[in-house]
């Protein structure tokens, strides 16, 4: 297919923003009718939580492939290209698969007046369907009673570490958000909970409790090193080792391990090893250059993870940073995870329309005392983070998911053959 015909379906696409954020499954539920209800057709495992979705996802995901299972896989957003959000056996859907699904839609979307997010939760489960996969991991957009996936009666629910985020539509308290997400847990279908703090526990344990759904909170993974390159850790008396950096890596990945031995009690060790070595998951933590990190944590649990993992991983470096961040994040949550942290900050945004102005972030960061310095791009950002860093220092860029393809670009990062 030529570029020029999956720009004109992905345009139809993309103009569905105009639509919002609708919370609620009745448009899914009229479009998937409509497609013949495909997620009926195979398993399904269910994500939500604040932090950690994406990265659990993707373990989960690659067990299964190694396990001899055909696994679809849904995740957003999408770093470089729309692609990349609906996956199976790690081959992303094609060009083709999009525009045929859109053309056989687009007049029940516009009818119903379908959002991106739920025309593209369709888009996923029929894909699914159409590849005849055993199993789909499906990632929530955001919430969960009230996210388009929430469509799907799953074999299994995964809460990730809850905090707080998106707050101007699921709650501005810790208790809110906790219960919006506990949404996706469903009568009688076993939960794997990472760790909470205490009040998230509480709300997940009423809630599992209520539906006779049985809740496991996992077990906190032991000798955990933060390499260069990967981390090690021990989970249940067995030594792992994934490619992604961190703690909390170690933590996603224990999630995901507890998660596969509910799913299949058959799936050896072996295969749960294998499997984990074999994940790639671009923009977190990921080194892109001689200590040059990319995170795309945008909230305050998220930096904060970020930042110690780093702080432990060199600890008497100096930093700078480079950030750019949506204009819905609550910057002074984040500020204070970052005040004080960065030898140099630099702030700036992309040119395609998404993040907020660098003249808008400076001002609010200098408003909460942060000194930073404005950039009119990714690019020269970089350069001017060059001319001052010594060759020890540490650079880390991060903020969003929208500046994945300048960077990438920057650095020669190849997407299709390095990092996918």
């Amino acid at each position: 297919m030529n570029s020029k015909s999956i720009d004109k379906e992905l345009k139809f696409l993309y103009s569905l923003r105009r639509e919002g954020i609708k919370l609620g499954l009745q448009h899914t539920t009229d479009l998937l009718k409509f497609l013949g209800n495909p997620h009926s057709h195979y398993k399904t495992i269910h994500i939500a939580g604040t932090n950690g979705k994406g990265s659990t996802a993707s373990y989960i995901s690659s067990i299964l492939i190694e396990s001899g299972y055909k696994v679809g896989l849904y995740t957003s957003p999408h770093l470089v290209k729309f692609n990349e959000r609906i996956r199976v056996n790690k081959s992303l859907i094609t060009d083709k698969q999009i525009s045929n699904f859109i053309n056989r839609t687009k007049n029940t979307i516009k009818k119903i007046k379908s959002t991106f997010f739920e025309s593209t939760t369709a888009m996923a489960l029929d894909h699914f369907s159409n590849m005849n996969v055993d199993v789909a991991v499906i990632e929530t957009g955001l919430g969960g009673r009230l996210d388009s996936t929430n469509i799907i009666n799953p074999d299994l629910s995964i809460i990730t570490p809850i905090s707080m985020d998106h707050m101007d539509i699921l709650g501005n308290n810790i208790e809110s958000i906790a219960n919006e997400k506990a949404g996706i847990i469903k009568n009688g279908i076993p939960i794997i909970s990472s760790i909470q703090i205490k009040i998230v526990k509480e709300i997940l344990k009423a809630k599992s409790d209520k539906l006779s759904a049985p809740i496991t909170f996992i077990k906190k993974p032991k000798n955990v090193q933060v390499l260069n390159d990967r981390t090690e850790f021990e989970f249940c008396s067995k030594k792992f080792n994934i490619p992604l950096i961190g703690n909390f890596q170690a933590d996603n990945a224990a999630l995901a391990i507890t998660a596969i031995k509910k799913f299949d009690l058959n799936i050896s060790n072996e295969k749960i090893k294998n499997g984990l070595k074999k994940v790639k998951w671009a923009g977190r933590l990921q080194k892109i250059g001689d200590k040059i990190f990319y995170d795309v944590s945008h909230n305050e649990e998220g930096v904060k993870t970020t930042l110690n993992t780093l702080r432990n991983m060199f600890p008497n470096l100096n930093m700078y940073g480079l950030l750019c961040i949506k204009e819905d994040k609550v910057l002074s949550k984040i500020s204070k995870q970052i005040n004080q942290t960065f030898k140099k900050l630099l702030v700036t945004t992309s040119g395609n329309g998404f993040l907020m102005s660098s003249k808008k972030l400076s001002k609010k960061l200098n408003e909460e005392g942060i000194k930073n310095i404005r950039v009119p791009s990714v690019k020269s950002g970089l350069t001017k983070i060059k001319r001052m860093k010594k060759a020890d220092d540490v650079t880390l860029i991060f903020g969003s998911h929208y500046i994945a393809n300048e960077l990438f670009d920057e650095f020669g990062i190849s997407f299709d053959r390095d990092i996918i």
